[in-house]
């Protein structure tokens, strides 16, 4: 190993043992301060003995499971009050986990060797817990579980509904060439291929495409606040995968909903009138659509630059 390799290792175990015991700090802070804590699943606020397992848990939860899927990350949802103390100690820790991550992307790229490395020597920095975790099946650190912050409120809340979204997506764009190139590297003698790239030769090359990947359904939170904040807002979404800590001076938690165990089987929100793509893939195997309007130009002129004119045309009006 090269001496920039040593640093860069040593650097992020050092990251690494700030984020442990930031994530440490505020299971403390709240355990000396302890405000209501709600636990999804249960129908009211749960003791603060189990609060305080449940809380420490969720926070250093940053280790794989057994057949864990390496894209998956595992859910920790609830609702915190947190005093002053307590929600200054998250924000160090979301501050540690910023510092971890950068450091991580930089590792990534100059060195991205390092990371399977990473993983494996990581947890033996705190050999006491790895051990603990290893009789569990848990002996390698989940990156992406250690970088991901934890959701906060920035101003006091008046309620807070949660419900589930299973409407995510991930949508690249991509050039006909990226397209057909990604095909190349599939089995190009297989019959559903070949028509595949039979239907991308049958269109203007510089037709954009877009790759699309459904998301796993996650919870979202939107926030009310008692107050508008300084910008005009009076609400907020946001991803909750774990706790949210939000500020309360008595310790109480604003009003909720409890939302229900599992997702629903069906996408439950209306489709955006305005929704661009196609409702089939164009080439299945790459999960590839066609954005609706670019289709119907390039259909009846065969020529996107004609496409872009009509466009330009459109605006001038």
């Amino acid at each position: 190993m090269s001496r920039p390799e040593y640093r860069l290792l040593a650097e992020l175990e050092a990251a690494f043992d700030a984020l442990i015991e930031a994530g440490e700090a505020v299971a403390a802070a709240h355990d000396a301060r302890p405000g209501a804590c709600w636990i999804f699943g249960e129908p009211e606020p749960v003791a603060p003995e189990r609060a305080a397992d449940w809380l420490r848990h969720a926070l250093l939860d940053v280790w794989y499971q057994d057949g864990q899927d390496g894209r998956a990350t595992r859910a920790h949802i609830g609702l915190v009050a947190a005093g002053a103390e307590v929600m200054e100690a998250v924000a160090r820790a979301n501050l540690a986990k910023a510092e971890f991550a950068a450091l991580l992307a930089r590792i990534k790229a100059q060195e991205p060797g390092l990371i399977a490395e990473a993983k494996a020597i990581l947890p033996f920095r705190h050999p006491a817990l790895h051990d603990h975790l290893r009789g569990q099946g848990l002996a390698r650190v989940h990156l992406k579980q250690c970088w991901r912050a934890i959701p906060v409120a920035e101003a006091p809340v008046a309620r807070v509904r949660l419900a589930w979204y299973t409407s995510g997506r991930s949508i690249k764009r991509l050039t006909v060439q990226e397209a057909e190139q990604k095909l190349m590297k599939l089995d190009v003698d297989a019959a559903h291929v070949r028509i595949q790239l039979r239907k991308l030769a049958g269109i203007p090359s510089g037709e954009p495409l877009a790759q699309v990947q459904r998301q796993a359904p996650l919870m979202r939170a939107n926030l009310f606040y008692r107050e508008p904040l300084d910008d005009g807002r009076t609400r907020r979404a946001m991803n909750v995968a774990l706790p949210l800590f939000v500020p309360s001076d008595d310790g109480r938690l604003p009003d909720h909903n409890l939302p229900p165990l599992a997702p629903p089987e069906q996408r439950t929100r209306a489709r955006r009138r305005d929704e661009k793509l196609e409702d089939e893939p164009f080439l299945p195997s790459l999960r590839v659509y066609r954005y609706g309007r670019h289709r119907k130009i390039a259909d009846k002129s065969g020529s996107y630059g004609w496409m872009r004119r009509c466009r330009s045309a459109d605006s001038a009006r």
